[in-house]
């Protein structure tokens, strides 16, 4: 017998509790990972989600926000170029813009994910989801109250939610969410924050007509990052003309006659149409039953490399909800090792030698790529600098102009761009990496090969890049280095 889940029932004679192998609270890409991972692994799965299947990135985050910046990207690289740059003429196309970040969202209707989820051969149960007791999870559906019982796991994949100071309480701030859906630019954005979605949004909404304002707490931009790079973003921003204000606090906001007024410590306001506050996200961990089986839901659920809670032979957190890396690509990277995990656990396998290799997120410490879509943009895995000696281990930087490599040289006339590697010179492995600049986002994955693989600077050496590309970079830095 089964009910809508597609999960059979459990005896005892209560319909209204549903037993099956594993259940996924939250159906973003991490969610959707582990699920498809344990499916695939031979066991059932079971998906809740609240909201839209397929989760922050789909429709308020990386797609989205992506669509809006690309036109920016590329009439910036058209202008780079004399005879592109007099082709170009008129202005662009808003309306269409927002029409291509829209069919990126499809139009915010996730039926082609449940089609996904059920191609996959996961059950899709709508509601809220929270843990009610070991092994038990209630769900508030539309039809009511259903509870279901996982044999194997449940899995917390309910991600993070945007950081909006008090400051802001009153005055409907946007977050990350509106920012990304709105339907027409504002006549004017003040952004609050440094970090990675104050500077690509900003850069967005100023592309697409807004004037934008950037308040920035800190005396640089991404602050996490090697400190050139924060630099040549903030002289990006500056080109393309937003204007961006380093060490300035917000202390009030308020709204009158239609616009937000934000005043600023040591005085003076700021008027803007809209207000996106970009200040950092928390892991979603309240109103999801923690309580209900003794962990604080005020901090990240602490997980092992495989993802499960320690003390727990039954609970499993991935993505932002465990802290440990808030970036899509991480999540659904632990989310593979944790349904294979808790289907290699079903069958009764040991996790050791390569079962543990394939099982266990070992990467998202040291070794997580990521990029900024700004102009320039920023391309980074591994360690900066001033982390590797944190970490006590004897490092060397070594930069190269990418302005000087012959394949950059044809993106752009004075193609302007810097690219640093984080070498350990006691194993002579790379362990960290840098690149900002037109198009290094695609330089990014060789890179990320270096620092996972640990392979040996000798070995890099062998590694011929095609002339001429952008990647004779590697030969650049190899030669700056010694080699």
């Amino acid at each position: 017998m089964s009910d809508q889940t597609g999960a059979p029932q459990s005896g005892g004679g209560s319909s209204s509790v549903v037993e099956t192998d594993v259940v996924v609270i939250g159906g973003g890409p991490a969610g959707e990972n582990a699920a498809d991972r344990a499916v695939q692994g031979g066991l059932q799965a079971v998906l809740v989600e609240g909201e839209l299947l397929g989760g922050e990135c789909s429709y308020w985050a990386c797609m989205p926000s992506k669509a809006l910046l690309r036109d920016t990207q590329v009439l910036s690289e058209a202008r780079a170029l004399p005879g592109a740059r007099a082709a170009l003429s008129g202005q662009l196309d808003v309306a269409a813009v927002l029409a291509r970040r829209t069919s990126f969202t499809s139009d915010w209707d996730d039926a082609g994910q449940v089609s996904w989820a059920d191609g996959a051969g996961i059950s899709v149960l709508r509601g809220h989801g929270r843990l009610s007791g070991e092994r038990e999870v209630t769900v508030e559906t539309a039809e009511g109250v259903r509870t279901l019982r996982a044999r194997h796991a449940v899995v917390l994949a309910t991600g993070s939610t945007a950081v909006v100071p008090g400051t802001f309480a009153d005055v409907q701030p946007w977050t990350s969410r509106e920012a990304t859906s709105a339907k027409e630019p504002p006549a004017s954005l003040v952004v609050v924050g440094g970090g990675v979605v104050a500077c690509e949004l900003a850069l967005a909404w100023q592309g697409l007509g807004s004037t934008v304002t950037l308040l920035v707490r800190d005396q640089g931009l991404l602050g996490r990052l090697e400190p050139f790079a924060g630099e040549l973003v903030l002289a990006g921003l500056r080109e393309h003309g937003v204007d961006v204000r380093l060490g300035v606090s917000v202390e009030s906001a308020r709204r009158e006659d239609g616009e937000v007024v934000l005043g600023l410590a040591g005085g003076g306001e700021v008027r803007a149409a809209e207000v996106l506050v970009a200040t950092g996200r928390r892991p979603r961990t309240r109103d999801v039953g923690l309580e209900s089986v003794g962990i604080d839901p005020e901090h990240a659920v602490e997980v092992d490399d495989t993802l499960r809670v320690p003390g727990s032979d039954w609970l499993y957190a991935v993505g932002d909800v465990n802290g440990r890396n808030l970036l899509t690509h991480m999540g659904k990277y632990q989310a593979r090792a944790c349904g294979d995990a808790i289907a290699a656990r079903a069958r009764g396998e040991q996790l050791t030698g390569e079962r543990w290799a394939r099982t266990s997120a070992s990467a998202d410490a040291a070794a997580t790529p990521s990029v900024v879509f700004t102009v320039p943009e920023v391309a980074s895995v591994g360690l900066t600098l001033a982390e590797a000696q944190s970490r006590g281990l004897r490092v060397r930087a070594v930069d190269y102009e990418l302005g000087s490599v012959a394949g950059a040289s044809l993106l752009a006339d004075g193609y302007s761009g810097t690219a640093r590697l984080v070498v350990d010179e006691d194993r002579r492995v790379v362990v960290g990496a840098t690149f900002v600049g037109a198009g290094v986002a695609e330089l990014l994955h060789s890179a990320t090969v270096a620092v996972v693989g640990e392979v040996p600077l000798e070995r890099l050496w062998h590694a011929v890049p095609s002339y001429p590309t952008m990647s004779e970079v590697w030969l650049r830095l190899l030669e700056a280095y010694g080699l």
